[in-house]
């Protein structure tokens, strides 16, 4: 009598088919040089933009942010806002590795916040997820001073990041932190993950350390609220078929809460490419969160 293999996710009965999914470098001819395109306009930004470095948010040394000011126009209450969480599988990068995505977005007349967060295994996702939301909500609370106009704050983020972003859309923001029940102006995700129990499986395990109660915690598929922010969900054509279903699966359960979203693959583009067009004022990442943001021409 033949065994049949029991699927470890899905239709996944191998740790290689789940890597072969999830490793976002795989289908790239050159990673290495995709790293380094974000590295090289990183310190471009950091060098030819105003920008104040390292703010902190909460108590730890991981917890800062960098404020990249867009031009206050003459009369105004204050620039849009674009906070932009960094990816990296929460267990690599900072936020130093993307302060390129201001390039753009500065030009176009938004503020930009970057925001860092401590890594897996020093933390658990769990922390990860607390970190985003205090920084989401430091920015709420603060970013007038920086030129800022609270009420008009969009937030976003990429492959984890992206993640995180959702999570902060879940947040009970009125009972824990004060603040109103929806306080955000827009949500830009990119190539995001919304189901965290195939990652259990994956290359990733040493170092993220996923449980039942993590997974069922932080998997915003499953856990989304009726909330009034508008959400563009986006990925990259050329990306693993898994990266298009994680976004379809979290379109369809932020949609069945009645909420607003747009599901939007970005011909051509790969993991890394995918997030190019914030350094670019005429991009369409650029040009969704001018006209949720209300951006003055």
């Amino acid at each position: 009598m033949t065994s049949v293999e029991r699927p470890l996710y899905r239709g996944f009965t191998t740790q290689a088919q789940i890597d072969e999914q999830y490793n976002p470098s795989l289908p790239v001819k050159d990673a290495p040089a995709a790293m380094q395109h974000f590295a090289s306009q990183a310190e471009r930004a950091r060098t030819q933009l105003r920008c104040t470095l390292d703010v902190p948010y909460g108590p730890t040394l991981a917890e800062t942010l960098d404020i990249f000011p867009a031009d206050r126009p003459a009369g105004s209450s204050g620039t849009p806002v674009f906070v932009f969480i960094h990816g990296g599988y929460w267990r690599s990068l900072s936020s130093k590795d993307f302060s390129g995505v201001a390039l753009g977005l500065q030009r176009a007349g938004i503020t930009t916040v970057v925001i860092d967060y401590a890594l897996c295994p020093v933390v658990s996702i769990d922390e990860i997820t607390r970190q985003a939301r205090a920084a989401v909500a430091w920015v709420l609370r603060n970013i007038d001073r920086h030129g800022g106009d609270p009420k008009r704050v969009a937030i976003g983020g990429h492959s984890a990041g992206a993640h995180l972003a959702a999570m902060c859309l879940q947040t009970a923001w009125e009972a824990d932190y004060g603040l109103p029940v929806d306080p955000l102006a827009g949500a830009l995700l990119v190539s995001g993950l919304y189901d965290l129990e195939p990652l259990r499986y994956s290359y990733l395990q040493p170092r993220i350390q996923l449980d039942d109660g993590i997974i069922r915690r932080n998997s915003p598929a499953f856990g989304v609220r009726a909330c009034n922010t508008p959400l563009r969900i986006t990925w990259g054509e050329a990306e693993q078929s898994e990266f298009a279903r994680q976004s379809q699966v979290y379109h369809a359960a932020w949609q069945a809460a009645g909420n607003r979203s747009e599901l939007v693959a970005q011909p051509g583009a790969d993991h890394f490419t995918a997030i190019h067009g914030f350094e670019d004022p005429a991009s369409d990442l650029c040009g969704w969160l001018v006209g949720v943001l209300g951006v003055a021409s």
